[in-house]
């Protein structure tokens, strides 16, 4: 959080913020316990989009970035947080 710049960065787990959500989805569907899991994953994704839209309603940038893109592509995570800071 850069309270100053009104800058959020969000790391976001890709199983449990549903990265490639239609992709995990019918994964979980075949799992155990699929309609806790189902329904968990979906309602953990609308939260972040109710979240994300009122953060930037009140005038936030925010960033959310994968947990793998975070591991993988560490200096391009950081090049987009400097750059959303430095405006």
């Amino acid at each position: 959080m850069f309270i100053k710049q009104r800058v959020l960065v969000f790391c976001d787990g890709d199983f449990w913020h549903g990265r490639d959500l239609e992709r995990r989805l019918a994964m979980l569907a075949t799992g155990h316990n699929a309609a806790y899991w189902l329904t968990k994953v979906q309602k953990n994704v609308e939260r972040d989009c109710r979240q994300t839209g009122a953060l930037e309603a009140a005038g936030w940038v925010v960033l959310r970035f994968w947990e793998t893109d975070i591991l993988g592509r560490t200096g391009d995570v950081a090049d987009r947080i400097i750059a959303a800071v430095q405006k």
